[in-house]
């Protein structure tokens, strides 16, 4: 069975899985931080091993507190039977990352980006509270637009039965970001070739309605402020 949450600290601690050994400069274990960058964005990738080849998925999550909720399907033969009886739990990776800036430098070996990313170790464990399990996709729906789960209609048995969830605790954690222009050899600086950022930014375009909706529907607030 899945142990319960960490408590709330300023800092996770590191463990010799979240210790990078390259740029560990960059790396953080700040709460605050690693928190910021999970409720950002809604698109992970979690990484397990099926068959004893390695297989990454991307998915949707949500985080509640210390933990992460991770959308799937019962298609998936691993994250159907994480926490079963014969089965303890799914060892996992999961990964989020936010790029922000494209780093153009004089050669071609210092191009970079400027990113924010968050790696989380751990085991994962199947959702089988009904309750809880509700509560989670709710949670999923709203994380990725925010106030939806309040304007749709709710899973019904069928549906929930085909939704599988998983449970992950944020426990072994680490965030990296870099952050910057571009770091150009000495002997480069005088090179005739531009060079700084450009910076990525994610947008929303303009909510477009569905062929078959009510014309007496209108947009709901919660879109407007995307």
């Amino acid at each position: 069975m899945p142990k319960p949450p960490s408590s709330p600290a300023d800092a996770y601690r590191p463990t010799d899985r979240t210790v990078p050994t390259r740029s560990a400069d960059r790396a953080s274990y700040d709460r605050e931080l690693v928190h910021g960058i999970l409720d950002e964005t809604y698109l992970c990738h979690l990484g397990f091993v099926r068959d004893g080849a390695p297989v990454v998925l991307p998915t949707l999550y949500a985080r509640v507190g210390e933990r992460l909720y991770v959308h799937g399907s019962t298609g998936s033969r691993p994250l159907r039977t994480a926490g079963d009886t014969a089965d303890p739990g799914l060892a996992v990776c999961l990964t989020v990352t936010h790029v922000d800036g494209l780093v153009l430098a004089r050669s071609a070996f210092h191009h970079s980006i400027n990113y924010r990313s968050v790696v989380v170790h751990g085991t994962a464990y199947q959702v089988t509270d009904p309750g809880e399990r509700r509560a989670a996709l709710d949670a999923v729906v709203d994380h990725v637009v925010p106030g939806r789960s309040y304007d749709s209609r709710p899973a019904n048995a069928k549906e929930l039965a085909a939704t599988a969830v998983l449970s992950l605790d944020l426990d072994e954690v680490s965030a990296k970001v870099r952050t910057g222009g571009p770091n150009d050899e000495p002997e480069d600086l005088s090179l005739p070739h531009w060079t700084g950022v450009v910076p990525v930014v994610r947008g929303y375009g303009t909510p477009v309605p569905a062929d078959d909706l009510d014309p007496a529907v209108g947009l709901p607030d919660y879109l407007t402020v995307l």
